[in-house]
């Protein structure tokens, strides 16, 4: 009891990078004595012992993905007071939206330059798959290019399709749009009825809602906390079988995701602050070094809302209002961070099991990268659980996802830390941005 204790007052980063150490080096000698001694055959009986705790973790998560992107996109898209947005109001949402989607075109631009997981052997990889379930198959588009008419009629079909269809297909385009109109019919009924007795029903769908997201964090809490155990047999499996070899990946990943979000940070922000608002960029990005710096350590745009918010009003002199209405929508939709972490990790998987991207499947990840980002925004471990969506729409097998995922879990909380700073900080400047357009500052943004 006491060691169980002491496991669960470690801390999770902590627990996660042992479970990913050691493991990492029980599969590297099991890799060594293979080749060294010639116990392929026992090294493998090994690892089938050890693959289901592996297995089991990476089902945990694509358990919790659905509930978790559909009652947090109906709770927020419900939530959204339209009538009292107004102009600033709609534009933060604008502003968040395009901010999502640069991010998405520069973590999909910065991916297929770096090309991480480039000439690594597809052998090795369906072999690791074998280990996760039945033989995976590599998938390859063979379909040619289609035309933008025929991406756009796709896209279409899939979000606006029967949600039950979308649930037992999987189909998790259908599940975002059908929650999003969802939320947002929530809202109009609200706003527009004059029965009591509908408004209240309808906010108790809201609060039905939060009570359902509490229970799935709850659960997302037991399968994190799981997670080091889970990380341990994950990494075992993968060093037993590509052995050392597997650390270029790894360090091409992590190295792609965090020059990503600094080259978001302090090169495409301070290029649209200067353009737009005629202003020292540089000067605004000081005043909030505060919040970043905390964002990064905390890894919780939540835990660094508070912060964020005193900044914001008062070293940027935004208007209250507006502050305390854009910032907590930020943290919850805003994920700009993490629309540049998936796309490297869908070119990886390209790469690791031979699939060739054409311009309908970059288009087709960019647009699910973004909206799945909003479903997942403040949920603990959603990068991961994301990470099921974006590859599915590569039509990688399970198995081949469970590859995937598995090295991500590993790394994960240190991409988190630049991600949450990521996102922090798109939603500090998008704020910033709309209130020095709309007159809603009292300049000491610009004064530093």
């Amino acid at each position: 009891m006491s060691f169980f204790s002491h496991y669960l007052r470690t801390s999770l980063v902590k627990r996660v990078m042992i479970g990913l150490l050691v493991g990492a080096a029980v599969g590297a000698g099991l890799w060594y004595a293979s080749a060294a001694f010639g116990i392929k055959e026992q090294v493998q009986q090994v690892m089938r012992v050890f693959s289901p705790f592996g297995t089991v973790f990476i089902s945990l998560l694509k358990m919790i993905v659905v509930p978790t992107v559909f009652f947090s996109l109906v709770r927020g898209a419900s939530s959204l007071p339209l009538r009292k947005l107004g102009r600033a109001g709609g534009k933060i949402v604008g502003w968040y939206f395009a901010s999502m989607c640069v991010s998405s075109l520069l973590g999909m631009g910065l991916a297929l330059w770096i090309n991480p997981g480039a000439g690594a052997s597809l052998a090795g990889w369906q072999e690791l798959a074998q280990h996760f379930g039945s033989q995976a198959q590599a998938i390859v588009h063979a379909d040619g290019a289609k035309s933008l008419a025929e991406i756009l009629e796709n896209l279409l079909l899939d979000f606006f399709q029967n949600p039950f269809r979308a649930l037992a297909d999987g189909n998790f385009l259908g599940i975002i749009g059908f929650a999003i109109l969802f939320g947002i019919s929530i809202r109009l009924v609200i706003e527009t009825t004059e029965d009591v007795t509908i408004h209240a029903a309808m906010q108790s769908l809201i609060v039905l809602c939060d009570a359902c997201m509490l229970a799935v964090n709850r659960i997302i809490g037991m399968v994190m906390d799981y997670s080091p155990i889970g990380v341990f047999f994950l990494s075992a499996s993968i060093f037993s079988v590509y052995g050392p070899a597997i650390i270029g990946p790894y360090i091409t990943v992590l190295l792609g995701v965090a020059s990503g979000i600094l080259l978001l940070i302090f090169v495409v922000y301070p290029a649209v602050l200067a353009l737009l608002l005629r202003q020292n960029p540089y000067r605004i990005l000081g005043a909030v070094k505060d919040a970043m710096v905390l964002a990064f350590v905390t890894r919780s745009s939540a835990a660094t809302l508070p912060v964020s918010i005193r900044v914001s009003e008062e070293r940027l002199g935004v208007n209250r209002e507006l502050a305390s209405f854009a910032l907590p929508l930020g943290a919850t939709v805003n994920m700009d961070g993490v629309c540049i972490h998936l796309p490297m990790f869908a070119i990886l998987a390209a790469n690791m099991f031979g699939i060739t991207l054409h311009f309908s499947d970059l288009a087709l990840m960019m647009v699910t990268t973004v909206l799945a980002a909003v479903g997942a925004g403040g949920v603990p471990g959603g990068s991961l659980m994301l990470l099921f969506i974006i590859l599915g729409t590569l039509g990688l097998a399970p198995t081949q996802i469970a590859v995937i995922v598995a090295l991500a879990v590993g790394i994960n909380p240190v991409l988190d830390m630049f991600e949450t700073m990521g996102n922090v900080t798109g939603d500090l400047l998008c704020t910033y941005t709309v209130a020095a357009r709309e007159g809603l500052t009292d300049g000491r943004g610009q004064r530093g």
